[in-house]
């Protein structure tokens, strides 16, 4: 998890770069850039004679000026125009900070969402900022957040420690989505709790019900090492991959388990792919990790026309 202190320490380290850097980490990177970063990993337990092009966006945390509804629609749009067989939502919908000049209500971002089309639908799971600040689900402890009911509204499922079947060609898989890790962790302050995360790894494996190939979505990359080899891939974001970078490495994104979990593509008993997010949280500053959506790509893709006949002919490609 980004603590206010890793950050404002990554942010410091930057002063010595000038003011330049920094309004350009204010003013550029988070509001102007946006890139698609693609992987094509090799889960041991998917077929490789199964394609699959996942499109994955997490970390919007609406807000002005920073993640304007005009700026979620070009992220629609963009992440559309990838054609992807499904698109996958990975939590934190809601505004992560405060120095905003609007709070994006819920139901306007979830219709600008609304937007985002694939063959195999689109699906969420929810993030530690849409259960953070959702004062009557952490006052009562449980229940569907306010950016749940608003994505349930315009007709994009919601996976709480919950697993659904789809199927591509004829083949099928499993989508698993995970309960949040950190969902009520400020509810600790006027509550007694012995865990205050609303996952339950277990419970959602235990609806996958045959030995089709799973992939698992996660707002917190956290919970890697505990995900079985029966997994194939995990999708995670909630890093923002530390939000500032310098030289690959972030310093807000403390090491868990001996390992940095903060962005990329990871080999574990699964494959885990971390992305670094859309949006901002604690402070309005990206640098070194531009805005992005993510790409995946599993098993062989079809080759191309010119491709089978320069194979058929016996040339080789450099």
């Amino acid at each position: 998890m980004i603590s206010r202190r890793h950050l404002i320490r990554s942010i410091g380290g930057l002063s010595a770069l000038g003011v330049s850097t920094a309004a350009y980490g204010v003013g550029v990177e988070p509001v102007l850039r946006l890139r698609v970063t693609r992987y094509h990993p090799s889960p041991r337990q998917w077929p490789a004679d199964f394609p699959l092009k996942i499109a994955a966006i997490a970390d919007i945390h609406a807000c002005d000026p920073w993640m304007s509804l005009e700026r979620i629609e070009a992220i629609v749009d963009r992440t559309n125009a990838l054609n992807a067989d499904l698109i996958v939502l990975l939590g934190d919908y809601v505004a992560g900070l405060h120095h905003v000049t609007r709070i994006i209500p819920s139901n306007e971002w979830a219709a600008v969402l609304s937007g985002l089309k694939a063959p195999l639908g689109v699906h969420a799971v929810m993030g530690n900022h849409d259960y953070w600040e959702d004062k009557t689900v952490q006052r009562i402890g449980h229940g569907r957040t306010v950016a749940h009911r608003a994505l349930e509204a315009v007709g994009i499922p919601v996976y709480e420690n919950d697993a659904v079947r789809l199927t591509k060609d004829g083949r099928p898989f499993w989508l698993a989505g995970l309960g949040d890790q950190l969902a009520f962790l400020p509810a600790r302050r006027f509550r007694g709790m012995v865990r205050f995360g609303a996952d339950d790894l277990s419970a959602t494996l235990a609806k996958v019900t045959d030995d089709a190939p799973v992939i698992l979505l996660a707002h917190e990359p956290n919970i890697a090492p505990r995900v079985p080899a029966r997994v194939a891939l995990q999708l995670s974001g909630h890093t923002h991959g530390g939000q500032v970078r310098l030289l690959g490495w972030s310093p807000a994104v403390p090491p868990q388990h001996g390992l940095r979990l903060a962005y990329g593509h990871f080999r574990m008993k699964c494959d885990v792919i971390i992305s670094g997010g859309l949006g901002c949280s604690i402070m309005p500053v990206r640098v070194g990790v531009p805005p992005e959506i993510v790409e995946v790509t599993l098993g062989r893709t079809a080759p191309t026309i010119s491709e089978s006949v320069f194979k058929r002919s016996g040339h080789r490609f450099a």
